[in-house]
């Protein structure tokens, strides 16, 4: 499975704007929808988990029932053939340190904060390690060596 973030744009098939009739109609063709908010509209968070991998895509609705952002928490098994690209590099797969790195070096500035989200302005995108999930660790920090959530939105304010 391959997602591409798309700053301004979306994530895979997903297009921030989108009405939730077209994101839901999408989302099922993907697999299982769980919503958080009461009587299955917006707003409200809805998660769609796919049959074959352990990637959970959330998308974010506002009270007009358009998609205002989308979350992508990673997968829990080294061995899935996910890829999550952020212009042209895996944002899931490459150690955080290296991909910092290569953003900056394309001239994009990131922000880094206290609490660990790292927001890179002028995509609209928010890096971060957000979960208790095991993921690989830096063996001599035995800090997280890979982001494991990426937030793209219409706006951000990290």
């Amino acid at each position: 499975m391959d997602i591409e973030i798309t700053p301004h744009v979306g994530a895979g098939p997903f297009r921030l704007g989108m009405t939730f009739d077209e994101a839901m109609e999408i989302a099922r063709e993907r697999g299982s929808v769980k919503h958080s908010s009461e009587g299955g509209r917006p707003p409200g968070k809805y998660v769609v988990k796919h049959p074959d991998v352990t990637l959970n895509v959330v998308l974010i609705f506002d009270s007009g029932e358009k998609l205002d952002s989308i979350e992508l928490w990673r997968f829990l098994d080294e061995d899935e053939d996910v890829h999550v690209t952020l212009d042209g590099l895996d944002v899931f797969r490459t150690a955080k340190r290296t991909l910092r790195r290569e953003i900056e070096s394309r001239g994009h500035a990131i922000d880094y904060n206290d609490a660990g989200f790292d927001g890179i302005a002028d995509f609209n995108v928010i890096l971060a390690n957000a979960s208790s999930q095991e993921v690989p660790a830096d063996p001599r920090t035995g800090a997280p060596l890979y982001f494991d959530y990426a937030l793209v939105a219409n706006r951000i304010t990290p």
